[in-house]
C-alpha cells in the first residue's frame, strides 16, 4: 500500500506494508497489554512484600524477650560507693582576663 500526497512543494509518500499496517492498528492493544502487565508485577512485589514483613513482624513477636541491662542506682552525694561522680577541676590559670 503507497500512498503519496502533495502538499506545496514538499511530497510525502507512506510505504506500509501488511505486517506495519498491523503493527499500527494493534499497537493500543500492545500498549495495553504492557500496562497490565506491569500492574500485576506490582502488585505481586507489594503482596509479597506485606507477606514477608508479616512473617518477619511475627518471628520477632515470638522470639524470647532479652532482659533489660540493670539499671544503676541514682547517685547519692552521700554515699561512699565505690562509683564516684566524674569532677570538674577548673583551673583559674586558664582565664585571661583583660586589664584596663
Amino acid at each position: 500500500m503507497t500512498t503519496a500526497t502533495t502538499l506545496g512543494d514538499a511530497v510525502f509518500s507512506l510505504n506500509m506494508t501488511r505486517g506495519e499496517d498491523f503493527l499500527y492498528k494493534s499497537s493500543g492493544a500492545i500498549v495495553a497489554a504492557v500496562v497490565v502487565v506491569v500492574i500485576i508485577i506490582v502488585t505481586l512485589v507489594l503482596i509479597l512484600l506485606k507477606m514477608y514483613n508479616r512473617r518477619m513482624r511475627t518471628r520477632r513477636e515470638l522470639e524470647p524477650k532479652s532482659p533489660k541491662p540493670p539499671v544503676p542506682p541514682p547517685l547519692d552525694p552521700n554515699s561512699n560507693g565505690s562509683q564516684q561522680p566524674a569532677t570538674v577541676t577548673f583551673n583559674p590559670a586558664d582565664i585571661q582576663v583583660e586589664t584596663r
